[in-house]
């Protein structure tokens, strides 16, 4: 490792360290870090030309000359998130403090399309994001796409509707943005993402969230550090057995934990059946909503056959947390997406079924907890994975912090201007819908 290695490394110790214990100061990062005071004296002074840091007054009750504080600078930079549901897209863009910035949904043929069509759409509803961060004065420090279902190492895609597809070159090549870092990712693990930098429950070391949409699937970090297994099916726990006289699933077995304990089945369960199931008998996403509104209004109401129902649901989803407790032993697993809607019926069943299966309970054990993120988790997850990869020493170019002149060209090369086809094709794969951002406007 060269100098200028350790220098890149010991940049992202210091950014870690000052996201960890903001406010602080440059004494308060050389003692948990390590490293001399006067070396952190340097590299805070090239994190605060780089905008990565800023000064935030002093600390006043300290003996001597006041303490100048430190806490991570979010103007100048933002991460792009983008998850591709079966027939939604959502971007989200989050600052390097980890604020959210820009929130957008459109209802849209994604991962239900066929991957050129996903592409594109992804590709223009991104450039949409670039454009406006570019606006605010932000660079883009770089693209996470989740997708749904279960990613080949080698393909880059789900493995069941695009296993040939390499989606994150194709989107790459068609954003012709230079120099933007893409990479893609599925839902259950930035979902974990998500929950472990930015959820309730941050920090924790041992943690599993379940997506809680159309497909069932774990995320699972261990050991503080994202598990997705020597070829990337690792929290494929929708085909886990639970019931062997249970209903058929889609993968032609009987009693899956999906068949019953997913969010179609708690859907069916309680009596609010789709009109319109895909071939793998799930709700497409714009009819859940409607059926969870109808369900949790009727649960609320204190109807018998609905909290039967959704108690029944909690328990097999309690046995099948069970067998995740009883192998990897998390301390929390979070239940995510639309299972977030229904935890106030399903988590007291759940919770006790999985205090009886589970091995480790009398010793505490894994807690069952309702995700605070919504429905946004994996996009947000998404940006959590370009903020992890800066302080891991991907750190920005031009350490004089010289922000993209509005209008302008973009520092990664963005021009704002695209060929006239591409720009046919990325207005067919935006048709115009309207949605809410969290900034109030309206896209």
């Amino acid at each position: 490792m060269d100098a200028a290695d350790v220098r890149s490394t010991n940049l992202a110790v210091v950014l870690r360290c000052v996201r960890e214990q903001a406010p602080c100061s440059r004494a308060d990062v050389a003692a948990a870090t390590g490293l001399n005071k006067t070396t952190v004296s340097s590299l805070v002074s090239e994190l605060l030309k780089r905008r990565l840091l800023r000064e935030v007054g002093t600390a006043g009750n300290r003996v001597g000359r006041p303490a100048v504080m430190l806490a991570l600078d979010g103007a100048s930079y933002a991460a792009i998130g983008v998850e591709v549901g079966a027939d939604y897209l959502t971007a989200v863009a989050v600052d390097i403090a980890g604020r959210v910035v820009l929130s957008w949904r459109r209802a849209l043929p994604g991962a239900a399309s066929a991957p050129p069509r996903a592409v594109t759409a992804v590709a223009a509803l991104t450039r949409r994001v670039v454009a406006r961060a570019e606006r605010d004065g932000r660079r883009v420090l770089g693209l996470a796409v989740a997708l749904p279902g279960t990613l080949g190492a080698a393909a880059g895609a789900p493995a069941r509707a695009w296993r040939d597809a390499d989606f994150a070159r194709d989107l790459a090549a068609a954003l012709r943005i230079a120099g933007l870092h893409v990479e893609v990712g599925n839902d259950a693990d930035f979902g974990v993402l998500a929950e472990y930098r930015f959820g309730a429950h941050a920090g924790t070391a041992d943690l599993v969230y379940l997506t809680g949409g159309g497909d069932l699937a774990a995320g699972l970090v261990v050991d503080g550090a994202l598990r997705p297994g020597g070829s990337g099916y690792s929290g494929e726990i929708a085909h886990l057995p639970v019931d062997p006289g249970g209903p058929p699933c889609r993968c032609g077995r009987r009693g899956c934990m999906e068949a019953v304990a997913g969010i179609g089945a708690v859907l069916r369960r309680a009596g609010a059946d789709p009109h319109t199931p895909d071939a793998g008998g799930r709700p497409p996403i714009a009819e859940v909503e409607p059926l969870i509104d109808e369900i949790t209004a009727r649960a609320r109401a204190g109807d018998a056959a609905t909290l039967a129902a959704l108690g029944a649901a909690g328990r097999d989803l309690g046995a099948g947390v069970a067998v995740l407790a009883n192998v990897l032993d998390p301390r929390v697993v979070v239940l995510g997406g639309h299972y977030a809607r229904f935890a106030p019926w399903l988590l007291p069943a759940a919770t006790a079924e999985l205090r009886h299966r589970a091995i480790t309970a009398e010793h505490g054990g894994s807690r069952l907890a309702a995700s605070t993120l919504g429905l946004d988790a994996p996009a947000l997850g998404a940006t959590a994975r370009i903020l992890d990869a800066v302080e891991s020493g991907r750190l920005p170019g031009d350490p004089d912090g010289a922000a993209p002149a509005r209008g302008g060209r973009s520092p990664l090369g963005l021009t704002g201007t695209a060929p006239a086809a591409a720009r046919a094709a990325e207005r067919a794969a935006l048709p115009p819908s309207v949605t809410t951002a969290t900034d109030g406007t309206r896209r």
